[in-house]
């Protein structure tokens, strides 16, 4: 969950592209899975660029979950707040189809290592 020293950065129809996390000098990015995208501290302006540059494709990316009982997923994003992530099961694009009731996985905010883009 985000912390009161995370700064919001939003486009100008007010979307939410990630946060800011004050680190010495300057600042991490984080995106909306609570990823740092950054290695090293930027600048305030370079820092608001990346996360324009980011923007929030992301989120459309296939993805894979690994299970607990070590097993494979593919998966979608279904949903992002600031309290968890939301991802549906996506074998052969089963999440898109009209009518389709996927299993649904509920993950900790910010996203688990278990949780791995696939583009």
């Amino acid at each position: 969950m985000p912390t009161p020293d995370w700064i919001e950065h939003r486009r100008p129809d007010g979307e939410l592209l990630g946060w800011m996390v004050p680190a010495g000098d300057g600042f991490h990015i984080i995106d909306l899975l609570g990823r740092q995208r950054t290695e090293s501290p930027a600048d305030w302006p370079d820092a608001e660029e990346a996360l324009e540059t980011l923007g929030i494709g992301y989120l459309a990316n296939r993805y894979s979950l690994r299970l607990s009982d070590g097993g494979e997923r593919r998966v979608r994003i279904g949903e992002v707040n600031r309290s968890s992530i939301v991802v549906l099961a996506d074998e052969f694009g089963s999440a898109s189809a009209v009518g389709a009731r996927p299993q649904v996985f509920e993950l900790p905010f910010p996203a688990p290592e278990t949780l791995r883009s696939l583009d």
